[in-house]
């Protein structure tokens, strides 16, 4: 292919790169990155293959020759690492035809697109397994907070601006000018001038210097705060129109983002998302990617190289070939074994499907998460069944106690394997058991097994193993505990909650979910999923997870149930009517286990022989645990154990 100007990330002697910008042609292949814009590099084209016409005593192109050779063209950008392809969302043929070419001048780990905000973008990558090149990259939660908390800055007054340190702009939200009004009127009047100047400034990057977050913030404010005469009104007429303006401006943004907060999830996420914005920025955020995602997946998934069907056939991304010849270990952070695996076997299990895509969860996204789980333990698959309109959602999760688990241990291969074999007939058996006593969780859950080698510190080192995993279809909704406190504020909305919550909270005292390391509470932390209705009021709780369900069945109801208190103390500043969210919540409580029991007791045998297939053995078995279970449900007083959940409320 001929090449106009220097290669890609060519750099001078000083070190610089010799060009930002190139075109790629395919009529006539071709590639020019010599300086200038892109209209100036399509002209030299044309003009170098001209001279070679003139040269074979052949006459100029036509018009509608140069046309077609303009046609067929892409535009590219180069960064210091990166190639970045502008596709025109119509013509997506010519920017994967670009993407191929460039992959045999540069690896295609370091090619990303434009326009990802462009549906046909989107869809056109997400089709090839390619979600891990739009994607943004993961950044803890605990980041998230420090990074919006080490944004707030001050130009010459107080530090109510948060900063983008990659463009250079700063932004400042309603909070921070209602904040105003608590400042002396001259250092307030200071203020609003300086807002004033840089909202109409632009920086050496050519962005705004300051702006107004959300960004989605109507014009009409814009100009609102712009067009303020500050020196014209007295102090009482300043502070009386600033107030006014701020109250006109928290009522043009989105209720869920009204609550300027890091425990905001709806907040913290838009306000991330802003200050982390880069120029010619090329990358999706979760909700792109996968219609419907809660918001508290928001930068936690880590996506990796996927495959695609095309014509029957299994392909899966170059990368993992290049990975494969050159052992690199910046490949080896995406290339996982594991998604490898999983990929293969999705292949053998579904024979008609288009492509998938495999995120890794390397974090867990409960807020008091249980430390020492095994990095990428927790997958998002994103896949398309052939003939099927959408694409669907699951999550994977490995098994806690596997093999290499218990082999960590120090036990032998033949223990290893019998322990892990019995802990996930646990894992099935509980789900049983839940769903027996009413507990709303998925539909499906999956087993799957696939070999992997033992890399442990144990004997059996390099000894091949079998891994297990689950594999449920995402459950929309919002976890309890990541709903934006602005919602609670509507008393409806908070009733309905309360109710739902207070049902969920007496199935979960009933089969007696804790944390199996800390022994902790873990109701309202993140497994408890609200589904909502057209109304966008809460319809449904389902229960992603039955993990740590009957690790408390010893415990009387009325010693257990204090913890459950706090889905109301840490609402209470939230809801207009607390008195009638706890009342609302405590009686669903009370009606429910009394159902449950009822349900017990008119349908005994059903339940009592529900394991009896089951070894018994009062060491703690799942058969035990069933039968300690049903006997505190029968023996219980669910008035009393209301009692003392109100106790815990008050207390």
């Amino acid at each position: 292919m001929k090449i106009l100007g220097e290669q890609i990330f060519a750099k001078d002697a000083e070190g610089r790169q010799v060009s930002r910008i190139g075109t790629l042609f395919f009529k006539t292949p071709g590639l020019v990155t010599r300086r200038g814009i892109h209209a100036m590099q399509r002209m030299m084209w044309i003009d170098d293959i001209n001279a070679g016409r003139a040269a074979a005593g052949l006459a100029p192109l036509t018009e509608a020759e140069e046309d077609e050779e303009l046609a067929q063209s892409v535009d590219l950008i180069f960064t210091d690492e990166h190639v970045l392809i502008r596709p025109d969302p119509d013509h997506m043929d010519l920017a994967m035809k670009a993407d191929e070419v460039l992959q045999t001048l540069v690896s295609k780990r370091k090619i990303r697109f434009l326009n990802t905000h462009a549906a046909k973008v989107r869809n056109a990558l997400r089709a090839r397994g390619e979600n891990w090149r739009m994607a943004r990259q993961p950044i803890s939660q605990d980041d998230m907070v420090r990074l919006i908390e080490s944004s707030k800055v001050a130009i010459s007054g107080e530090p109510i601006y948060y900063y983008n340190s990659a463009t250079g702009t700063r932004y400042v939200t309603v909070g921070g000018s209602e904040g105003l009004a608590h400042l002396p009127p001259a250092a307030c009047r200071e203020q609003l001038k300086e807002a004033q100047k840089m909202l109409v400034r632009r920086n050496r990057l050519g962005h705004v210097e300051l702006d107004l977050f959300p960004t989605t913030t109507p014009v009409e404010i814009k100009q609102k705060f712009k067009s303020l005469d500050v020196d014209s009104l007295t102090d009482e007429q300043l502070c009386e129109t600033v107030e006014r303006f701020d109250a006109e401006w928290r009522m043009s943004i989105p209720a869920e983002l009204r609550e300027e907060s890091v425990d905001n999830f709806e907040w913290r996420n838009a306000m991330c998302a802003t200050i982390t914005q880069e120029a010619n920025e090329t990358s999706a955020d979760e909700r792109e990617l996968i219609q419907g995602i809660s918001p508290e997946f928001y930068r936690q998934i880590e996506w990796l190289p996927g495959l695609r069907i095309t014509d029957g056939e299994i392909i899966f991304d170059p990368l993992w070939d290049e990975y494969n010849r050159t052992r690199d270990p910046e490949l080896a952070e995406i290339c996982d074994p594991r998604v490898r695996n999983i990929l293969f076997n999705f292949t053998r299990q579904f024979g008609e499907f288009e492509y998938v895509n495999v995120g890794r969860i390397s974090k867990s996204l409960a807020r008091r998460p249980i430390t020492g789980s095994r990095r990428g333990s927790v997958y998002i698959l994103q896949y398309k069944i052939a003939g099927q309109p959408e694409s669907r959602v699951s999550i994977l999760r490995f098994q806690k106690w596997g093999v290499a688990e218990h082999l960590d241990e120090g036990k032998d291969l033949l223990t290893a394997m019998f322990e892990a074999n019995d802990y996930s007939d646990y894992i099935m058996d509980r789900r049983i058991m839940c769903r027996q006593l009413g507990m709303n969780l998925p539909p499906y859950l999956g087993a799957g097994q696939f070999p992997e080698q033992y890399n442990g510190q144990n004997q059996y080192r390099g000894t091949t193993i079998r891994t297990t995993y689950f594999i449920r279809e995402y459950v929309p909704g919002t976890a309890s505990d990541k709903i934006p406190p602005a919602r609670f504020r509507n008393p409806v909305f908070a009733l309905k909650f309360a109710r739902l919550m207070g049902e969920a909270a007496a199935l979960d005292l009933v089969v007696g979910r804790r944390s199996s390391e800390t022994k902790e509470n873990l109701f309202d932390k993140n497994y408890e999923v609200v589904q909502f209705g057209p109304d966008g009021l809460p319809r449904g709780i389902m229960v992603s997870d039955h993990a740590g369900s009957f690790v408390n069945y010893l415990h009387t109801f009325e010693d257990a149930v204090a913890p459950y208190a706090n889905v109301v103390r840490r609402r209470f500043g939230f809801v207009s009517d607390p008195k009638a969210f706890a009342n609302a919540y405590v009686s669903a409580f009370e009606a429910k286990l009394e159902a449950v029991q009822e349900c017990y007791r008119a349908r005994r045998s059903s339940f009592d022989e529900l394991l009896m297939h089951r070894p018994f053995d009062s060491a703690g078995s799942v058969a035990y645990r069933w039968t300690k279970t049903l006997e505190r449900l029968d023996g219980c007083n669910p008035k009393n154990v209301a009692a003392k959940l109100r106790e815990a409320i008050e207390a």
